[in-house]
């Protein structure tokens, strides 16, 4: 029961952080480049979200018992 919970965790981080990374894509029509879009959100602590919740999701998953 406990690994669902970290799965849901992670895929509620993950969501979020991902839809920050989308959303700060609209800035790419303002003339920000792939260069200054990447040390952009690596400023921005919900962005950091996204890897986490990945990782939380991937301990999740390998470590689910297998009956």
């Amino acid at each position: 029961m406990w690994y669902m919970f970290w799965f849901l965790i992670g895929f509620g981080l993950t969501i979020a952080g991902g839809v920050s990374l989308i959303g700060y894509m609209n800035f790419f029509p303002a003339g920000l480049t792939w260069t200054n879009y990447l040390l952009f959100i690596s400023t921005r602590p919900e962005c950091y979200l996204f890897p986490i919740g990945i990782v939380i999701i991937a301990i999740s998953i390998y470590f689910f018992p297998s009956e």
